[in-house]
């Protein structure tokens, strides 16, 4: 890296560090919202190191220890390639500082890099915490030399690069594509979404080749098949070489041919860099433009318009806040082709029970994916520095965030009640039921909404420099998403259980009363929090 590079990284961290915020302002509450921050990543960097270490334990426990690198690596490279796909947007192209950064001295493909180093540093945090469980529980198994330590931690800086690289040369592509095109974000969106659900859909691919022997070796075990993925993978092969030997040249593989990429790739990147972000932020006008009567809508529905317009202009809000209801409905359109039956065999491995008892989880399954992102989490804080503008206007807060509310009902409802429909008419639901289902999705859209908004509320940020930095990684987004997750997860785990041991009628009846209570219960704190932003 050159003395311009280290030096424009380091400004783009500066401006962005929380631990900086902290010790210069003088705003308690900012400084009260930081700590809570900081707590709450600390709870979920504990939960990956239990997890990793619990996984390392079961291999250890089954004598399957060796394979504990190449899955470290594997773990590591598929997050990195899945959070740099989504971050891609937001990070490397069409961000909020471009005009500021573009003028400065600075080659563009150095702006690149940086932007890309400045994504890879703020989620390294997450990786070291897996690669480091994954060390503590390897080295209690394995008994390896002293040298394998330090190696492990060197490498694993290098384990996350080369997905991270792949997955912006892939965002570079689709933003190079839909840079040809007047409606830009709308094409980048599309061609986003269908690479990723291209990425759901080729773990099914692969499940089904194994299963039906239609390669020619078939891997009998768990540690055969990763190691034949570290063989496959070749970055995580070399990672697993380096520590389990110890092996120098595989250790200076990996090293090496992150380097060379990274300059690779930025090679590339740089030479159209100004061109795609360039048509990103600009819009064409319409040439058939004409006058029309302006049509009268209500303020909470000038508001839902508005959050509207700012989905559709937003790649990366597009992405996070409709890949959920893109793959429910998608879920839905599957089921009513192959039917519910088989898909349940399919996910299950033709486990032997009836495929009747998961009907009343129906609308929790596919809240499972609707839910996993509520707009009314992250919309408050993407009014960034617009927001005392809000405050200004001669308009309750409690409308302003009614109208957020009601652009999320009606983003997530149409594709609630269409997924119900296809998989109530699959699995042959009595038409009482499949009432009773539509009427407990809607209730848990209206608690997601409720909900998400007095996360919003509470831990809303307003000094972004990124919207990736709310969108995907705010603290209303994941006081959100967590429990929301796991809590959804064990709801479908009990009610499947109780379908068999009560009247399905009866449990749906009784979780769209608590549902209800609880979208209640929110809407009213949402209003609550709302009355006092004034």
């Amino acid at each position: 890296m050159t003395a311009n590079s280290i030096l424009l990284l380091k400004t783009l961290l500066l401006s962005t560090s929380q631990r900086n915020i902290y010790r210069h302002t003088t705003d308690k509450k900012k400084r009260t919202k930081i700590i809570w921050g900081y707590i709450g990543q600390a709870c979920i960097y504990a939960m990956l190191v239990g997890y990793a270490i619990a996984m390392c334990v079961g291999y250890g426990k089954l004598g399957m220890i060796d394979a504990a690198p190449v899955l470290c690596a594997l773990i590591i490279s598929a997050l990195a390639f899945i959070f740099t796909l989504f971050q891609t947007n937001g990070y490397l192209f069409n961000f909020k500082e471009y005009d500021m950064l573009m003028s400065l001295p600075f080659e563009s493909k150095t702006v690149a890099g940086c932007k890309f180093l400045y994504m890879y540093i703020k989620s390294l945090p997450w990786y070291i915490s897996i690669s480091l469980a994954m060390m503590i529980g390897y080295g209690i198994f394995a008994h390896p030399s002293v040298i394998v330590y330090p190696l492990w931690m060197v490498l694993s800086l290098f384990i996350p690069v080369i997905p991270m690289l792949i997955s912006s040369f892939i965002g570079f592509l689709i933003a190079r594509i839909s840079a040809g095109f007047r409606k830009t974000n709308i094409v980048q969106t599309v061609l986003t979404m269908i690479f990723v659900i291209f990425c759901f859909s080729l773990r099914f691919i692969i499940e089904d080749m194994f299963r039906n022997d239609k390669v020619e070796a078939t891997l009998e075990s768990i540690s055969e098949i990763t190691e034949n993925a570290g063989r496959i993978y070749l970055p995580a092969g070399w990672f697993a070489n380096a520590v389990r030997k110890p092996d120098l040249l595989s250790a200076l593989l990996l090293i090496g041919v992150s380097v060379l990429l990274f300059a690779a790739v930025f090679t590339v990147v740089g030479k159209s860099y100004r061109n795609i972000n360039s048509a990103l932020k600009s819009h064409a006008a319409a040439r058939n433009f004409k006058m029309s009567t302006q049509k009268q809508r209500s303020v909470e529905e000038a508001i839902a318009f508005k959050e509207f317009k700012r989905l559709t202009g937003s790649t990366t809000y597009m992405v996070n806040g409709g890949m959920g209801v893109i793959l429910a409905a998608l879920l839905g359109i599957i089921t009513l082709i192959f039917g519910f039956d088989k898909i349940v065999m399919t996910v299950t491995q033709n486990a032997p029970f009836d495929p009747a008892v998961l009907r009343p989880a129906i609308p929790l399954i596919l809240y499972f994916f609707i839910g996993m992102m509520a707009t009314t989490a992250c919309s408050p804080s993407l009014e960034g520095k617009n927001y005392w503008i809000l405050q200004s206007l001669p308009i309750e807060m409690k409308t302003v965030y009614r109208g957020k509310m009601l652009f999320n009902m009606l983003l997530t409802v149409p594709f609630m009640t269409f997924s119900t429909l296809c998989m109530c008419i699959s699995a042959h639901v009595p038409l009482a039921d499949s009432v009773l289902y539509l009427i407990m999705g809607f209730a848990l859209c209206a608690f997601s909404t409720a909900w998400g908004c007095v996360c919003g509320i509470r831990h809303m940020r307003l000094d972004w420099e990124n919207e990736v930095e709310v969108i995907k990684q705010g603290a209303a987004v994941t006081v959100y998403l967590l429990p929301n997750l796991f809590v959804t997860m064990a709801l479908i785990g009990l009610t499947i259980f109780l379908g068999t041991r009560m009247d399905h009628k009866l449990l749906t009846l009784i979780l769209i009363l608590i549902t209800a209570v609880l979208a209640a219960l929110s809407y009213r704190k949402a209003m609550t929090l709302a009355k006092r932003e004034k």
